[in-house]
């Protein structure tokens, strides 16, 4: 930002001296302006402001520097008004400091830049020295600044420098040890690899030793197989002599009975003949009846599992159960979790299942009934590894299935007519089981009978 007339009304132009700087004004100064401006803003009323700062005059200092810097710079370069408005809020703000700079002896201990800030909005008589003499400290203390981090960073550079050299010194030792090492280790390889070349020399010797030992051998076992084959041939004519000798004899009885059997053999053809023109003759009709389907009585039928619930058994008595599988062909299904649950429900799974099955496995081999245990595989983590107990098998639903649907699809695959007892306490079970022909019992009444074995 670079002032370009002076303004009327301040002390160098009451002199009939117009100052002004040949230089933008310096950064550090700026931002120091546009801080002081952004401050003494909030004291002026709306129709005090410029056009174009109106709109900021809610802003806090903060954004208002931030959001309207330029603009205010701007204000205060161009507009004397605004900028005379703004030296008055900063006359009240600073007064020592505005009568000091104005009065041609700033402070020595204030900020060359604060200073060069104030003189710039009140514009004193010699306020472009002061400005410059800001800019120039500014400059200077940057220099410093800069020359301080580039001692810095040679020094730094230095110790890094310093710190190469050493880290290079001890990789150079220590390579060196690791070579005087590895020439070491190869002084020791080279004497095992020699003693391990004389073992080989040693080993191939004893190896062609060996060869012709076991040629040796190959050649006296092969004078003994010769021997061996030659006795096994005049084994095998004896025995076919021996063979021959016994059928001939065979033979000789078989020759002495045929007469006999051939006596025999006509007679009892000479008899079939016989009754069966005498069949032939009378013309009789094949026996279609037995004598003992000529008495009157009221023959058995078969049972099936709904006969059994006329037989004023309890539903919860044991015995129910065994007549139920007792029945030709039944079939024991099992719906698992349900059961484990209603007897034992605070073991864990694993031992649930090993309980029941152990009892199941106890009750097939008593009854001999055929039996399926159903598990619920939506509950388990993982697969289940297990050995199915002799005479149970043992299902678990698959992802999406659940036991109760897998039970109905064990029933609804067995032929009609076949006895199926269903054991769950679960009701939409029971009575679906029960519409497609089975019978559904207690888990409870299971748990009663296998107490019992």
């Amino acid at each position: 930002m670079v002032e370009r007339t002076g303004d009327p009304g301040v002390a160098g132009d009451a002199e009939g001296v117009t100052e002004a700087l040949d230089r933008p004004l310096p950064e550090g100064v700026r931002r120091r302006v546009v801080a002081l401006v952004a401050d003494a803003f909030g004291g002026l009323t709306v129709t005090e402001l410029p056009t174009q700062l109106r709109q900021y005059a809610r802003f806090t200092p903060t954004r208002r520097a931030k959001f309207a810097g330029n603009a205010m710079a701007a204000a205060v370069e161009s507009d004397p008004v605004f900028r005379q408005r703004i030296a008055g809020r900063l006359r009240e703000a600073q007064r020592e400091l505005a009568e000091a700079i104005e009065g041609g002896s700033p402070p020595a201990a204030a900020d060359p830049v604060d200073v060069a800030a104030v003189a710039y909005v009140l514009r004193p008589a010699g306020w472009v020295k002061l400005v410059e003499a800001a800019g120039e400290e500014a400059q200077r203390a940057s220099a410093e600044r800069a020359g301080e981090e580039a001692a810095r960073e040679l020094q730094r550079l230095r110790d890094e420098l310093a710190e190469a050299k050493a880290a290079i010194r001890h990789e150079t030792e220590r390579t060196r040890a690791e070579l005087e090492t590895a020439r070491k280790e190869n002084d020791v390889l080279q004497r095992k690899l020699r003693s391990a070349q004389s073992d080989v020399k040693r080993g191939a010797a004893a190896l062609r030793k060996i060869e012709a030992e076991l040629e040796s051998v190959r050649s006296e076992a092969a004078a003994s197989q010769a021997t061996a084959d030659t006795e096994a041939r005049r084994l095998r004519a004896r025995l076919g002599e021996a063979e021959s000798a016994l059928e001939a004899s065979r033979r000789a009885v078989r020759e002495g009975r045929s007469v006999e059997d051939m006596r025999l053999r006509l007679l009892l053809d000479t008899v079939l003949d016989a009754a069966q023109g005498l069949r032939r003759e009378l013309a009789l009709p094949p026996a279609s009846m037995r004598p003992a389907d000529t008495v009157d009585a009221v023959e058995p039928g078969k049972m099936t599992p709904k006969d059994i619930a006329t037989r004023a058994l309890s539903e919860m008595d044991p015995a129910l159960l065994d007549q139920l599988l007792a029945l030709p062909q039944a079939h024991l299904v099992v719906d698992g979790y349900n059961v484990t649950k209603t007897g034992y429900p605070t073991m864990p799974l694993e031992k649930q299942r090993l309980r029941l099955l152990g009892g199941l496995a106890v009750l097939a081999a008593q009854t001999g009934a055929e039996m399926t245990c159903v598990f619920d595989g939506a509950e388990l983590a993982a697969p289940v590894l297990l050995a199915p107990p002799r005479g149970v098998r043992v299902l678990f639903s698959k992802p999406g299935v659940t036991a109760d649907e897998l039970i109905r699809q064990l029933v609804r695959a067995e032929p009609p007519g076949r006895p199926v007892v269903v054991v769950s306490t679960d009701r939409e079970v029971a009575d679906g089981v029960a519409r497609a022909g089975a019978r559904p019992v207690a888990s409870a009444l299971l748990l009663k009978r296998l107490a019992r074995t």
